[in-house]
């Protein structure tokens, strides 16, 4: 465990996209995605905050508590070293976005995408536009993402229920780097919210909290 913390905090102090370097002791920000098409790219809104929280209790990041809200092409989006993405319906990414999405992924930034449920057709064909070249791949178990600090031996936890699917992780990697985390059948972002939203066992819950923090650890740490 301090050897995480040690590398962290070295990953926290060099990390921005463009690769130039940030203050020490600096407060980093994490952000939701907001993307158009009609989904409802603002849903689960304890969600990030209570990772927020976790992680700072947990890993001991230095993670302002409020998320912050980038849009796809926007310039900001770069300022941000986890972005996070969530829904249940319709994604459109226009040319502008899909390269600045692009460019930051290639530059060093990290997205996961969470399906909330009913978004899988629809991002994935507009991941196609920002990274033509690449397909999903289901990560194997012995993937970093699953044992970098807690361990996860069967992959992704499952924390609701929709089609009777098993939960998976997908990956995007762009010469070799892992880009872009996807969860899907799991609800990891569901169970991040408050205890009383989704009434999930605490089980449930923490595993999916701290699935959450080895995808905020994983971003951190390879971009040192």
């Amino acid at each position: 465990m301090k050897y995480i913390l040690i590398v962290l905090t070295l990953a926290l102090f060099s990390f921005v996209p463009n690769k130039s370097l940030l203050k020490p002791n600096a407060t980093y920000k994490i952000a939701k995605l907001k993307y158009n098409g009609g989904g409802d790219w603002y849903s689960n809104k304890t969600s990030l905050p209570n990772l927020i929280e976790f992680c700072n209790e947990n890993l001991r990041t230095q993670i302002d508590k409020e998320e912050e809200v980038v849009e796809v092409g926007s310039a900001e989006l770069f300022s941000y070293p986890f972005v996070h993405m969530t829904g249940h319906g319709n994604v459109i990414f226009s040319a502008q976005e899909a390269q600045n999405l692009r460019n930051y992924l290639i530059g060093g930034g990290f997205l996961h995408i969470d399906d909330n449920y009913g978004m899988d057709k629809f991002v994935r064909l507009e991941m196609k536009k920002v990274f033509p070249e690449l397909d999903f791949i289901e990560l194997p178990y012995s993937h970093s993402v699953y044992d970098i600090n807690y361990k996860f031996p069967d992959g992704l936890p499952k924390i609701h229920e929709h089609d009777g699917k098993p939960a998976q992780g997908f990956g995007l990697l762009y010469e070799g780097r892992l880009v872009c985390f996807y969860s899907y059948e799991s609800d990891l972002g569901n169970g991040w919210e408050d205890s009383s939203i989704h009434n999930d066992p605490e089980e449930k819950r923490q595993a999916a909290l701290k699935m959450g923090a080895n995808l905020v650890l994983f971003a951190f740490m390879q971009l040192q």
